[in-house]
């Protein structure tokens, strides 16, 4: 069975100690992840060079990444890559259920000054570990068209 099973006390216990409560994902290899469309924007960004001191300007100036042979402004590798590891911890039942990645960047994510760029995130489970404990999903990741990472492997708990 996929999908989600939540195991925990009797009907009548589940408001006081919904604590006890823990959930179990169960997953094939094949199984698709549900795909997502994330908008970056300039202003996310900004508050992102700001939360992580990262202010590299080909970020944040057009001029700056030109100079650099980039088309325009490019979004922090980190960023993109979180927003792709929370599709990833959505599914499998929060980030904490999230025990190693492995990314290799492919090509830049520009974002326009006009509109948001749009991330494409889909992914695929690959393998499922012979007791059901943990799974690996390989992630497609693209930015108009353009892969964003040449290989994206998530490796999630899938017990709770």
């Amino acid at each position: 069975m996929t999908g989600r099973e939540v195991h925990g006390q009797g009907t009548a216990a589940r408001g006081a100690a919904a604590q006890d409560v823990t959930t179990t994902r169960t997953a094939v290899a094949g199984e698709v992840l549900p795909s997502r469309t994330l908008p970056i924007s300039r202003d996310d960004l900004r508050r992102y060079a700001e939360a992580s001191g990262d202010h590299n300007p080909i970020h944040l100036d057009d001029d700056a990444a030109q100079a650099l042979g980039l088309p325009g402004v490019v979004a922090h590798g980190m960023l993109t890559s979180a927003l792709a590891i929370g599709v990833v911890a959505e599914w499998a039942g929060g980030a904490d259920r999230v025990l190693a990645t492995s990314f290799r960047f492919a090509g830049p994510v520009v974002v326009p000054v006009d509109a948001p760029a749009r991330l494409e995130v889909g992914g695929t489970v690959k393998k499922v570990a012979d007791d059901g404990s943990t799974a690996d999903v390989a992630l497609a990741v693209t930015c108009d068209g353009a892969k964003v990472f040449g290989k994206a492997i998530v490796t999630v708990s899938l017990a709770g």
